[in-house]
C-alpha cells in the first residue's frame, strides 16, 4: 500500500507553506463555522480544501513552485518580524535596535545604562540606553 501511495506521489507537487496555510485556514473556518453555521463559509472552507488537494496532487511543479514564492516573499515582512519578536522575547540579554542610517539590526548587551552604539555595517554612531 505504502509502495503503491509512492508510486502515486512520484512526478507531483505535494505540500509546501501554501498548502499548509491553506489547510490551517480551513480548519480555522470549519472551527468558526460550527459556531456561526454559515452557508458562505461552508463553501468558503470546501472551495479552499479543494484547492489544496489539487495543488498537492498537481503534476505541474513549476507553476506550484512559483505560486509559493510568491506567496513567501508576500509573508516575507510578516514572518520576519514575528521571528525577531521571538528573538527578543527569547534573548533577555541583549536589546536589540535598528541603525537610524541603514537600519541594520544592532544587539547590545542590556544593563549597561546609556551607551554609544556603533552600526557594523555604515559605523553611524548613535546613543540608546541598554
Amino acid at each position: 500500500m505504502r509502495e503503491k501511495l509512492m508510486r502515486f506521489m512520484m512526478g507531483r507537487y505535494g505540500t509546501d507553506t501554501l498548502n499548509t496555510h491553506i489547510m490551517f485556514f480551513v480548519l480555522f473556518l470549519i472551527v468558526i463555522n460550527i459556531f456561526v453555521h454559515s452557508y458562505v463559509i461552508s463553501l468558503l472552507s470546501y472551495a479552499l480544501l479543494i484547492l489544496e488537494i489539487y495543488r498537492s496532487f498537481s503534476k505541474n511543479i513549476y507553476k506550484r513552485y512559483s505560486e509559493n514564492e510568491a506567496y513567501m516573499k508576500m509573508i516575507a515582512p510578516i514572518s520576519r518580524t514575528v521571528t525577531l519578536y521571538k528573538k527578543r522575547l527569547s534573548d533577555r540579554d541583549h536589546r536589540y535596535y535598528r541603525c537610524p542610517q541603514c537600519h541594520q539590526l544592532v544587539r547590545i548587551p542590556r544593563g549597561r545604562g546609556k551607551v554609544e552604539v556603533v552600526c557594523p555595517k555604515c559605523h553611524t554612531h548613535f546613543d540608546k540606553r541598554s
